[in-house]
């Protein structure tokens, strides 16, 4: 049987356009022009073989042409490029196809929300490309499977659960349940899957991961973001990811982060590297039979593109935050396999291993950022391993097969604080909720075996807040937190994979959310919330080129060749929730023709 698949997979790359058109996208070791999958490979790398802008002449970048989609709202897209064919998402869902060297749209899918209120906003971080299809999934519960030639909607399936949004009912409570502090709270955002992944697509399935799990309830007040704890009947849901047949449409299985009452887990005092948790082990067990059934509603969203080893089978991917989210009272134990990296078998969905960064997460500490497949010298020796940049602002590096930590990074952003109680006076800790890394996307240079990441400097101040015992509410704490918005910064770090060492560091105005690419022509591309997009050499990080544009990007750049061309593309639409100006901008770059 894997004769025959790596039969097939040769023979659908040499002929594209044949007998093979619904088999997998590209694999790493392709050598293409373009940019067929989220990562640029079903490994996440994001590296681009493409030199013809390099050091030496990206001085001279311009911008070659903009398409404006004319939906505005945070902007995260990662465009694919195939056949000289440029695809994309915007906020809402719909999709475009353009012709990648001119812009000149070929046509559109606009996408009919079938609800309006969802958990995690309008964004969508791209399509997936297999044979004749465009896949995307959809803020709505929706994966939808478009023809490539005309983006008319071939299969569409609605993913079961993706209606839910289980939110409690704040009518019946006094005021003073609250104190006079949030007397004037308002409910905000709520708890429904939603799906806001790039799809990946491997074998004739096409996965995706439910987001909106984690949060339980939110309350808005002048202070920040309020997450209340509600005893049994906490609002939440549980993260799954869920495999497709490619063409049809039917689910084929489905694998949830929360595994049930074994989420308790083996009570630890102390990440798997050591570091203290600072928890009250004691005070969790004596509360472990009253809360005995949240698990039902115990989050793990999962938020980004898996990568997928094509010799094992095995898919890895990131799991998010435990709910209620930060508030961890009501949920005694390490919370299992929430806040993890994990390995699954593609073919079956069944777990191969997971290792949790944070148990009994208490600041938002979910593995955000997608995974990446990498080989490292370890002990002399070459390991495959698998990556991924943390909030807590280490690079984690395990072994692919085990899961076992093999080691972790120098600190890529500064650290206080780290796993700190929050207190009634208030912590201040960073990195914090917002990262480290957030979901922004790493690219790798496989070649010097570096590892570039786009990071976050904002403290953050966490307070806990006893409420007073009352008939109406069974709630028994409270977390906010402040965010120091005058001592934030981002850094763009590359880090050498062998050795976990910080080569240099690129300070920038605002925290990088977004993303980063790097290219054969020792280039590596990122944009800030200021509308600075910029190449810095890969070697020094030194900046070698920027641009002003006119909202946030906030989005992964992307190279590709068109017409023998290469172009530099990046969405600029902004990041409503950091505050960065939205737009609806894809704007494309490339050297002169002179």
């Amino acid at each position: 049987m894997a004769i025959f698949k790596h039969f097939t997979y040769i023979i659908f790359v040499l002929i594209p356009m044949y007998a093979f058109a619904e088999q997998a996208a590209l694999s790493d070791s392709t050598i293409s022009p373009e940019w067929a999958t989220y990562g640029n490979g079903l490994h996440n790398q994001r590296h681009s073989q493409l030199k013809d802008i390099n050091a030496e002449n990206v001085h001279k970048m311009k911008l070659a042409w903009k398409y404006r989609t004319g939906k505005v709202g945070t902007f995260q897209t990662s465009p694919l490029v195939v056949d000289d064919i440029m695809y994309f998402s915007t906020p809402f869902n719909d999709v475009v196809a353009l012709d990648a060297f001119n812009g000149n749209e070929l046509w559109r899918y606009q996408h009919e929300l079938t609800r309006t209120k969802t958990c995690c906003g309008p964004a969508n971080r791209g399509v997936a490309i297999a044979g004749n299809k465009v896949y995307q999934a959809t803020i709505d519960g929706r994966l939808i499977a478009l023809d490539k030639e005309n983006g008319k909607v071939v299969w569409e399936t609605v993913i079961k659960d993706s209606s839910l949004n289980i939110q409690k009912n704040l009518s019946s409570l006094q005021t003073t349940d609250l104190t006079d502090e949030f007397s004037t709270a308002k409910m905000v955002g709520g708890t429904g899957h939603s799906f806001n992944m790039a799809p990946q697509v491997f074998d004739g399935m096409v996965f995706v991961g439910s987001t909106g799990a984690g949060y339980g309830l939110h309350l808005d007040t002048d202070k920040g973001l309020v997450v209340i704890d509600g005893g049994d009947d906490q609002t939440g849901l549980r993260g799954f990811i869920a495999a497709f047949d490619q063409g049809t449409g039917e689910e084929l299985w489905r694998w949830y982060s929360v595994p049930g009452e074994e989420w308790i887990g083996d009570w630890v005092e102390a990440t798997s590297a050591g570091v203290d948790l600072n928890r009250n082990i004691a005070l969790e067990k004596a509360d472990a039979d009253t809360f005995k059934s949240n698990w039902k509603l115990g989050g793990g969203s999962i938020w980004t593109t898996p990568a997928i080893d094509e010799e094992t089978g095995l898919m890895f991917f990131g799991t998010g935050n435990p709910s209620p989210n930060m508030e961890s009272s009501t949920r005694p134990g390490d919370n299992l396999n929430t806040c993890s990296i994990v390995a699954l078998d593609a073919s079956t969905g069944k777990l191969k291993w997971a290792f949790q960064q944070v148990p009994h997460d208490r600041w938002g500490y979910d593995v955000a950022s997608p995974v990446v497949l990498i080989e490292v010298l370890h002990n002399g020796e070459k390991v495959k391993a698998v990556g991924q940049a943390g909030k807590t602002g280490w690079f984690y590096i395990l072994n692919r097969e085990t899961g076992e930590l093999l080691y972790k990074s120098e600190p890529f952003v500064p650290q206080s604080n780290l796993f700190a109680n929050p207190t009634e006076e208030g912590v201040k800790i960073y990195p914090a909720i917002d990262g480290g890394s957030n979901w922004s996307p790493v690219a790798v240079d496989p070649n010097k075996n570096d590892v570039f990441i786009a990071g976050v400097h904002l403290p953050t101040t966490y307070f806990k807040k006893i409420l007073p015992s009352t008939p109406t509410s069974p709630w028994k704490s409270y977390t906010y937190f402040e965010m120091d918005y005058k001592s934030k910064y981002g850094l763009l770090s590359s880090i050498d994979l062998d050795t976990g060492k910080v080569n240099w560091q690129h300070k920038t105005q605002n925290p990088l959310i977004g993303g980063v690419l790097h290219t054969a022509g020792d280039l590596v591309f990122s944009g800030e919330g200021s509308g600075e997009f910029f190449a810095l050499d890969a070697k020094s990080g030194e900046k070698r080129w920027s641009a002003k544009t006119a909202y946030g990007v906030n989005a992964p750049p992307v190279s590709y060749q068109a017409k023998g061309k290469q172009f530099v593309v990046v969405a600029a639409g902004g990041n409503k929730l950091q505050g960065y100006p939205v737009g609806d901008e894809v704007l494309v770059y490339a050297l002169p023709e002179n």
